[in-house]
C-alpha cells in the first residue's frame, strides 16, 4: 500500500455520515469511496454488490483474514462482519485519489490506527439520542430486530466521540454538509 490520505467518517446508524459522504463525492473529484466487504445480505432492492458493499460468503471473508487482505475488521453484529479490503484502498491510491471511508464507530478507531497521520477521522452525532432514534425509525431500512440491534448499540458507539480528530453534530444538514466541505478541502490540500 502506497502512502496516500485517507478521510474517515464514522457514527452511530442514522447520524447522517452517510448522507455526508454522499455529498462530499458528488461534489470533490479528488475523493473515492471505499466499498467496504460484509457477511449481510444485502438489502433486498436497494443495494448493490460492489457499489454500496462488496457482499461476501462468511467463509470467503474469514480466508481473506488468514490472508491478511483486511485493512481492518469487526463482527460488528453477531455473525455479521464488516471490514476494509487492502485491495480497495489500493485501488483508490493508484488512482491518486483520497480515500473516503463511511464506516461503523470500531471501524473508523482501526482506520484511524491503522494509517495514523496520513488519516483524518470525523465523528458525526446527531444532536441528541432521541433525534438519532427517530431517524433510524423513520428509515424503515431494517426488520425490527435488525433495527433493535442498531438501537442497542447507540449509547456504546456515542462513548467513543473523544477519540475522533473531529466531531460534528448533524443537527441541520445544510451546515454539517458545509463543514464538512471545508475540512475535506483543508485535509485535502
Amino acid at each position: 500500500m502506497n502512502n496516500g490520505k485517507a478521510l474517515i467518517f464514522s457514527a452511530p446508524s442514522g447520524s447522517g455520515k452517510t448522507t455526508i459522504v454522499k455529498h462530499l463525492i458528488k461534489n470533490y473529484p479528488q475523493l473515492a469511496f471505499s466499498i467496504s466487504a460484509t457477511t449481510r445480505a444485502p438489502r433486498t432492492g436497494i443495494e448493490k454488490d460492489g457499489v454500496d458493499y462488496h457482499f461476501i460468503e462468511s467463509q470467503d471473508f474469514k480466508s481473506k483474514i488468514e490472508n491478511d487482505e483486511l485493512v481492518e475488521w469487526e463482527e460488528v453484529y453477531e455473525g455479521i462482519c464488516y471490514g476494509t479490503l487492502k485491495s480497495e484502498v489500493d485501488r483508490i491510491w493508484n488512482q491518486n485519489q483520497v480515500v473516503l471511508f463511511d464506516v461503523d464507530v470500531k471501524g473508523g478507531l482501526n482506520l484511524k490506527e491503522y494509517f495514523g497521520d496520513q488519516a483524518l477521522a470525523i465523528f458525526v452525532k446527531a444532536p441528541d439520542i432521541e433525534t438519532l432514534k427517530g431517524r433510524l425509525k423513520k428509515r424503515k431500512t431494517e426488520s425490527a430486530a435488525d433495527l433493535q440491534k442498531r438501537l442497542n448499540k447507540i449509547e456504546e458507539e456515542l462513548t467513543y466521540e473523544d477519540k475522533f480528530d473531529l466531531v460534528i453534530v448533524n443537527d441541520d444538514l445544510e451546515t454539517s454538509l458545509k463543514e464538512a466541505e471545508t475540512v475535506t478541502q483543508e485535509f485535502i490540500k
